[in-house]
């Protein structure tokens, strides 16, 4: 694997103060990692929609912590240089301040996080500022928060109104004076994302949430097509693998059923003396035609 520079916080307010975007997608897995790494993706998120596009769940209600840690594990075996965000299933860290610190650090230790998401509102900031003082670098994820989907009614628009944007804006101010390293921003109005974006010197990763944000980031399997999930009606497709794929599985079933494959072109044929002295040993024929084993004595 092409060696190449760790990507960093630092490398993201960098690029932030200097103006340049950075790019940021969903990764579930080893072998799709290493795609992604010589693809040179600046951050990788492990998110919970792993429950919904990879287990077939309607929501990432009940993905679970020690499924989440082997998942990004995994991941940043395929990855080593990017920066990898670790996202806290649900009620992972809700309960107290003490399981968000105990399972935070078991997905930086045991995981190699360089970072956890967490979703957030005002009244978990309690809970960010836990997370800064165990030296845990946390993300707030603020907007649409798909653990909350039973709160907001839906997957819907966050901070469509003046007053519900102050609120949104008021909550990405509180948690960066709570320690917060980054804000996500998950489907909120553009202009909403381009104010919280200015007014901070955090970097801000938009979701869904217009072209002001300092990075964005999409599901894969939505960007690929691929099916599953609850991808965005604006997620730009850069390809159709549904199609992809449904085309080579149908044609594999074609091929095994109608003995196109596998041939003996595809087989692991015997050393001709083996095969000569295999048929001595064992292909002694009966009057019936039928095979009759002879087995070497002694």
């Amino acid at each position: 694997m092409k060696s190449k520079p760790k990507t960093t916080i630092d490398t993201l307010r960098t690029c932030k103060r200097e103006g340049r975007k950075f790019a940021v997608l969903t990764c579930y897995d080893y072998s799709t990692a290493k795609l992604m790494h010589e693809a040179d993706v600046d951050a990788i998120l492990v998110g919970d929609t792993y429950g919904e596009v990879c287990l077939g769940h309607a929501t990432t209600l009940p993905v679970t912590m020690d499924q989440m840690i082997a998942v990004t594990a995994g991941v940043r075996r395929g990855a080593p240089a990017a920066y990898l965000i670790g996202d806290m299933p649900y009620l992972s860290y809700q309960v107290s301040t003490d399981d968000a610190v105990r399972n935070a650090g078991r997905f930086m230790a045991e995981a190699g996080c360089d970072c956890v998401k967490v979703e957030v509102d005002g009244r978990l900031a309690d809970t960010v500022s836990a997370l800064s003082r165990a030296t845990i670098p946390v993300i707030a994820h603020l907007g649409l928060r798909p653990q909350s989907i039973h709160q907001h009614g839906g997957y819907r628009v966050q901070g469509k109104t003046a007053d519900a944007a102050v609120g949104l804006i008021d909550d990405a101010k509180r948690m960066e004076a709570c320690g917060a390293i980054g804000l996500l921003l998950e489907c909120v109005p553009a202009e909403v994302a381009q104010i919280i974006t200015e007014s901070t010197e955090l970097p801000v990763i938009g979701c869904v949430a217009g072209p002001f944000c300092d990075g964005t980031v999409v599901v894969m399997h939505d960007m690929l097509g691929y099916g599953g999930g609850h991808p965005p009606r604006s997620v730009k497709l850069y390809a159709h693998l549904h199609e992809v794929l449904t085309s080579a599985f149908r044609e594999y079933v074609s091929d095994i059923r109608g003995g196109q494959f596998p041939t003996m072109a595809n087989a692991i044929p015997m050393p001709p003396a083996e095969l000569s002295r295999l048929r001595d040993l064992y292909d002694t024929r009966t009057p019936d035609g039928a095979t009759a084993r002879r087995l070497p004595v002694g």
